[in-house]
C-alpha cells in the first residue's frame, strides 16, 4: 500500500489515498537491431516509468513483446529490461500474435515462456490484495487469440476467487473483443478473440474485472479507448503501443504511448502517457467507479 504522498510524471503530487499503482504497456516490438524506433521508444518508456513510476506494484505487458519471436529480438528484450536494474518494479506478460503466431506454435510458445520468465500461457497474482490474471493464446494464429475451454473455465473461477463488488480485478489479454474498443470494430478489423461470445459471457457474470488489451495501437487521443456498459459488461481499455500508433485514419503514427493506473477506495484511474513526450494525454484520463453493477 502507497501510504506517502509521492511525485509523478506532471510534478503533482500523488495522492496519499492510493492504495494500489501499476503501468500498462503493450506492442513492443522489440527487433534485433538495438539501434531501431521500436527499441528506442521502449527504452524511454521504461526511462519514464523508472523515473515517475515511484512505489508503483508492477509493469503489466499485455503482449507483442517482440516483433517476430525469433531468438535474439528477446536477448535484445532482455537487454533493454535489464538496463534498468533495480529501478524497474516487478514485470507480469502475456503474449502476442507477434510473439507466438509466425511458425511452429510449440516451439514459439515454449520459447516465449523460457526467455520471459513467465509460468505458463495463463496465469495469476494476487498483489497487494487485488487480483490480476493473464490470458494467452492456445494456439499459433496469425492474428486472432484461441481460448480453450479449460482456460474459459479457469478464468471463471479466478473471477470469483475472494470476489467483492467494490474491489477491482485486472485481467490482460493481447486481442480485444470486437466492437468494444478503440481498433476493434468491424470496419478497422483489429478484434480477435476466436472465442468472442464464451468470453463475453464469462466477464458478464463479473462485472467488478478491468479488461486491458493491446493489438489495435490506437492512440490514445481517439475516442472509444475506454469502453463501459454497466450491466452488459465490464470496463475495457485498449493500451494503444509503446512501439508505433495507428489513428481513426488508419493510418501509421510514430509515437509511444501507454498508461499509469491508480487504484482509491471506491475507484480506478487510469491516466494515458506520451512516453516520448514525457506528457499526460489529456483525452485520456478515465475513472472507473466502484462498485460496479
Amino acid at each position: 500500500m502507497l501510504n506517502t504522498a509521492m511525485a509523478n510524471g506532471s510534478g503533482e503530487r500523488r495522492d496519499e489515498n492510493v492504495l494500489l499503482a501499476f503501468q500498462v504497456i503493450t506492442d513492443t516490438h522489440v527487433r534485433a537491431d538495438a539501434r531501431h524506433t521500436y527499441n528506442v521508444n521502449l527504452e524511454k518508456a521504461l526511462q519514464d516509468i523508472a523515473t515517475h513510476g515511484t512505489g508503483s506494484a508492477g509493469v503489466m505487458h499485455v503482449g507483442d513483446v517482440t516483433d517476430h519471436g525469433f531468438p535474439e529480438e528477446f536477448e535484445e528484450w532482455k537487454r533493454i529490461w535489464s538496463q534498468h536494474g533495480d529501478s524497474l518494479p516487478p514485470l507480469y506478460m502475456t503474449m502476442g500474435n507477434h510473439d507466438v503466431g509466425l511458425g511452429n506454435w510449440e516451439e514459439r510458445s515454449s520459447r516465449f515462456l523460457y526467455e520471459t520468465g513467465t509460468e505458463s500461457i495463463y496465469h495469476d497474482h494476487w498483489i497487494d490484495g487485488y487480483h490480476f490474471i493473464f490470458l494467452g493464446t492456445e494456439e499459433g494464429l496469425e492474428i486472432f487469440c484461441s481460448l480453450s475451454e479449460q482456460q474459459l473455465a479457469w478464468l471463471d473461477a479466478k473471477l470469483g476467487e475472494n470476489a467483492a463488488a467494490d474491489r477491482p480485478v485486472f485481467l490482460f489479454l493481447h486481442q480485444p473483443l470486437k466492437n468494444t474498443v478503440a481498433g476493434s470494430y468491424e470496419e478497422q478489423k483489429w478484434y480477435g478473440v476466436v472465442q468472442d461470445a464464451e468470453l463475453r459471457a464469462v466477464l458478464a457474470r463479473h462485472p467488478q474485472t478491468i479488461l486491458f488489451t493491446g493489438h489495435t495501437h490506437w492512440e490514445l487521443q481517439a475516442p472509444n479507448n475506454y469502453f463501459t456498459r454497466q450491466g452488459e459488461l465490464p470496463a475495457m481499455f485498449n493500451a494503444a503501443s509503446v512501439a508505433y500508433l495507428w489513428t481513426d485514419e488508419d493510418k501509421h503514427k510514430d509515437g509511444s504511448q501507454g498508461y499509469y493506473v491508480e487504484v482509491y477506495k471506491d475507484h480506478v484511474s487510469v491516466r494515458g502517457r506520451d512516453f516520448t513526450r514525457g506528457e499526460w494525454i489529456e483525452a485520456a484520463k478515465f475513472r472507473v467507479d466502484f462498485p460496479r453493477k
